[in-house]
């Protein structure tokens, strides 16, 4: 890596410098636009004592999952506990530090950081346990609680395409929180399906700006599906 070329050839390149204790921002919905193999290599690197913010938890076997395993998440701060065992289990032994937090305010954590604003205000959580220990103040007759951003020491994210400037497209709904956790990270680390030469991306496909992106890998993706519901064929139905 060089210049402005922001690709690295290795994942153990690619998170150089993630040490124990860190706070890490990962994009992704479920299994949906997850950075999987940047999550692999956390758990290849054994790092522990982590503090992972993302939406959920992925699945027992797939996504951020796969870290509690060994005990590697100190604190999720996260949305919603999801379809993991393991995460619910730690969780209700306390094990698992847990902040879970409303999905918006989530999302805007994580922008305004990206921002740097440090708090705002939201109605979102007033007269809930979200509210307990927060500010609060009146604006037009409505209460609203203080929220602060989120700074994580590295953000993992996955887009579709770059090119070598770090400029991301994201596909469809996996574009999800990843923009958002973009902008969030000291270290930003951006794994892709696709890299391309500076100039192939037209400047108004561009979801998020190559300033962003600190690190940027090419790497090989599973698509994986979180919850299959069918229902029987037309020929099987009894008439």
């Amino acid at each position: 890596m060089s210049g402005l070329n922001k690709v690295v050839s290795s994942y153990a390149q690619a998170l150089a410098g993630l040490e124990d204790g860190m706070t890490v921002i990962a994009g992704g919905f479920g299994l949906c636009g997850i950075p999987e193999n940047l999550i692999n290599e956390i758990k290849r690197k054994g790092t522990k004592d982590l503090t992972i913010v993302s939406n959920n938890c992925g699945t027992t076997e797939h996504g951020l999952g796969v870290l509690l395993v060994d005990k590697q998440v100190k604190k999720m701060v996260a949305s919603y506990v999801g379809e993991n065992a393991i995460f619910e289990a730690q969780m209700m032994s306390g094990e698992l530090e847990v902040e879970l937090t409303p999905q918006g305010t989530l999302a805007e954590k994580m922008r305004a950081a990206g921002a740097g604003i440090p708090a705002f205000y939201t109605a979102t959580g007033y007269g809930t346990d979200v509210a307990d220990g927060k500010e609060v103040k009146v604006f037009d007759g409505r209460h609203y609680i203080l929220e602060e951003a989120i700074k994580g020491d590295f953000a993992i994210v996955k887009a579709w395409k770059a090119d070598t400037y770090g400029n991301l497209v994201f596909r469809k709904t996996a574009r999800n929180f990843n923009p958002l956790a973009a902008t969030a990270g000291k270290i930003t680390v951006v794994e892709v399906e696709e890299i391309v030469a500076p100039g192939e991306l037209d400047p108004d496909e561009i979801h998020t700006p190559g300033i962003y992106v600190d690190r940027l890998i090419q790497g090989q993706f599973e698509k994986r599906i979180e919850q299959r519901t069918t229902r029987p064929s037309h020929s099987n139905r009894e008439e």
